[in-house]
């Protein structure tokens, strides 16, 4: 089964790491992955640029709305995701305690089950 691993982090910390720390913690978190690469289990893996560069779409039945910034209602902001092959749940969550003790930073990994959405098998 496919599980999508959230990266959840409060970006004035990482965004304040020097060049050097910042590229160790990316070899760090490049040697968790590298067995789930291997093991041809690892799919897409996103670091997302800052919020700032970030909109907000929300629709209500009566107006859409666009905003500057990701206006989620968190302390901490979504900064990249893995999407990875797992057995299990407890699988997916290992590869996240993995993840957690390669990063420095205090956050948060949040772990969700995929749906694979094919528009193409529907249409025949």
């Amino acid at each position: 089964m496919l599980y999508a691993v959230f990266c959840y982090n409060q970006e004035d910390v990482t965004s304040a790491w020097s060049k050097e720390q910042d590229e160790k913690v990316m070899r760090d978190l490049a040697a968790v992955q590298s067995k789930y690469a291997e093991a041809g289990r690892l799919g897409p893996v996103a670091r997302l640029q800052p919020t700032a560069a970030a909109m907000t779409l929300r629709h209500s039945h009566r107006e859409t709305i666009v905003t500057d910034g990701p206006f989620a209602e968190t302390k901490e902001q979504l900064l990249g995701f893995y999407v990875v092959d797992c057995a299990s749940l407890d699988e997916a969550l290992d590869f996240a305690r993995d993840l957690s003790s390669a990063n420095p930073a205090a956050g948060s990994y949040e772990i969700r089950p995929l749906a694979l959405y094919k528009p193409s098998e529907l249409a025949s």
